[in-house]
């Protein structure tokens, strides 16, 4: 049977990707290849994790027209939920592909302010929902404590499950030390985590090693874009290189990422393995527009090639 994993999105969002022949200032730009995807860190995670044979529950909070926008292209992915109603409206996101120069231009919106009943909600939907392995993913809205992530953190391990978080800046500071399994900062977050630069990539893995080993978190990923990710555990670091392709879309591949590696740990793979799936997942990924679409057969395809690339990292310390 196929682990479950459960998810949660406390700022989804309905994503927009468009493809423009040239973006520029006033005149009305037209727009081609029109996707429209469940957004949010949560919810991408989710729904690549069944597009790899994974199951999986989002719990989420929406609400508005664009809310019922969301559940209408979440019943149409096949996508199980728990919807935690809320009285502001679902933010938009939109990214626009700009053919001339191949730029992905990215537009985010706030997102509704929600009150304390509505988290608490989210929260407890998670505590009782049935997985061994939680997913954390996106941005805190407004009106969400900073420290959230933390709450969840403490009662995802009081009840022996694993805490993946995806998070930055106050959010993802407030959890560390609470119990959780996995964090996966990019460079820099991380950097702003540890409270300066790491040019260096032994640096940024002995950074990384003084956190694990501090208890602040089991792993750590740290997202390097175009130079691949960093590896981080008790046992030692790696490196992984991202193989070159044409990339038409970021969004949602460092969800695509966490969902494949937590999905590969959830059944038992060796954490360095699991690596490697998340960088074929986050590689697939980023071939496709839309948001969060890698391939199960060509992230298979990746993978076997990818996990032979994995090196160690000799740390400084």
């Amino acid at each position: 049977m196929a682990p479950r994993i459960v998810t949660l999105t406390l700022n989804p969002a309905v994503d927009l990707a468009w493809e423009a022949e040239n973006v520029h200032p006033t005149d009305k730009i037209r727009t081609r290849s029109e996707h429209y995807d469940p957004g949010g860190g949560g919810l991408n995670v989710a729904r690549v994790v069944r597009t790899l044979g994974g199951e999986s529950l989002a719990v989420l909070l929406s609400g508005g027209v664009t809310g019922q926008f969301l559940q209408e292209l979440l019943e149409e992915a096949g996508q199980p939920v728990r919807n935690i109603p809320i009285g502001g409206r679902t933010r938009l996101s939109v990214a626009v592909h700009d053919r001339a120069d191949n730029n992905e231009y990215r537009f985010v919106a706030e997102g509704p302010e929600i009150t304390e009943a509505e988290w608490q909600s989210a929260l407890h939907a998670v505590e009782i929902a049935d997985a061994d392995w939680v997913v954390a993913s996106g941005s805190l809205p407004r009106g969400a404590p900073e420290d959230t992530y933390r709450r969840l953190a403490v009662a995802t391990a009081r009840r022996g499950r694993h805490l993946v978080l995806d998070s930055s800046g106050p959010a993802l500071s407030a959890a560390l030390g609470s119990g959780v399994t996995l964090i996966k900062p990019s460079l820099n977050e991380f950097e702003a985590l540890v409270g300066h630069a790491l040019p260096d990539r032994r640096d940024q893995a002995t950074a990384a090693a003084a956190l694990v080993h501090a208890g602040a978190s089991e792993m750590i990923v740290v997202s390097l874009g175009a130079d691949g990710a960093l590896l981080v555990t008790r046992a030692g670091a790696w490196h992984l290189a991202a193989p070159p392709v044409a990339v038409h879309s970021t969004v949602g591949a460092g969800d695509s990422f966490v969902a494949a590696m937590t999905l590969a740990l959830a059944r038992g793979e060796a954490a360095e393995d699991a690596f490697a799936w998340g960088v074929a997942a986050g590689t697939s990924a980023v071939m496709h527009y839309g948001t969060a679409r890698p391939d199960r057969a060509e992230v298979e395809r990746l993978h076997a090639t990818l996990i032979q690339g994995v090196r160690q990292i000799p740390l400084s310390v």
